[in-house]
C-alpha cells in the first residue's frame, strides 16, 4: 500500500498549486470533466494524484499540462506553487 504522504487529493492539489482561486473552484472543474490524468478523464474531485502524473485542465482561455511533483500541507504563495509541478509545454 503507498505511502499517503505520497498522494493528495485532485481538487486540494489543483488548488494549492493555484490553478484556480479556491478549492470549490477545483472540485467543479473536476467535476464538470475539464480534468485528465494521463490522458484518462477523471470526475472525482476525491481522486488520488501521484508523483509524476500528467494533469491536463482546461481553463477558460487555455489548456495547461502539468506534472505533478510534489505536495504541500497548505496553500502557499506563486512561489511555493511553482514548486508542486513542472509546465509541459507541447511544440
Amino acid at each position: 500500500m503507498a505511502d499517503p504522504a505520497e498522494r493528495q487529493r485532485l481538487d486540494r492539489w489543483i488548488w494549492h498549486a493555484r490553478v484556480v482561486r479556491t478549492r470549490e473552484a477545483a472540485a467543479d472543474l473536476v467535476r464538470a470533466g475539464h480534468v485528465r490524468i494521463d490522458g484518462a478523464r477523471v470526475t472525482s474531485p476525491a481522486h488520488a494524484v501521484k508523483p509524476g502524473q500528467v494533469l491536463t485542465i482546461a481553463l477558460d482561455q487555455r489548456v495547461r499540462v502539468l506534472r505533478v511533483v510534489g505536495f504541500s500541507e497548505r496553500r502557499g504563495g506563486a512561489t511555493s506553487a511553482s514548486v508542486l509541478y513542472n509546465e509541459i509545454t507541447e511544440s
